[in-house]
């Protein structure tokens, strides 16, 4: 155990990975003290929350919108320290998640924060790609998404070519 670890914390963040009816996913767009990143939208864990509390309040803060189907899907399983602060870990937790009221082409409007503004905007799942984002574990999950995305697509063909078989 490293004793002189006393002045570094894990810092845990939440994100949803929010799709329309077009299977497009939000991101968020963010200026923070004259730094400019894209990101899924979420944010961090407060105290006394529970996860899923964290990420509705951070969709209805910063969006308006109530989730609804929130289904876990990824934790962050390697060390990523933060982009902020260089004596935090990061650990990220990413949700499924639909949005009631959400239509195709509708988007969240931008707003303007006490430390900077966020604007959104949908990116179809098969345009998605890493390096839209500007976070590492962001990075990341777009590879899950793309691999999860192709599992699906052969789950379906394969479900259908069975069904076809023994009708």
């Amino acid at each position: 155990m490293n004793t002189q670890a006393s002045d570094k914390r894990v810092v845990v963040r939440v994100y949803g990975l929010l799709f329309n009816p077009n299977k497009e996913v939000l991101i968020t767009d963010e200026e923070r003290n004259g730094w400019n990143f894209s990101k899924f939208q979420g944010g961090g864990l407060e105290w006394g929350e529970g996860l899923v509390d964290a990420l509705k309040r951070e969709f209805l803060e910063e969006t308006n919108l109530h989730l609804a189907d929130i289904q876990h899907f990824y934790t962050t399983d390697f060390f990523q320290q933060s982009a902020f602060n260089t004596n935090d870990q990061i650990l990220s937790v990413y949700y499924l998640t639909t949005a009631l009221g959400v239509l195709p082409g509708s988007l969240p409007p931008p707003i303007t924060e006490y430390s900077g503004t966020l604007s959104f905007r949908w990116i179809p799942l098969h345009k998605l790609t890493p390096e839209l984002f500007t976070f590492p574990i962001d990075k990341y999950v777009v590879g899950l998404l793309k691999n999860t995305e192709l599992a699906l697509k052969f789950l379906t063909v394969f479900v259908a070519s069975i069904s076809f078989f023994f009708s």
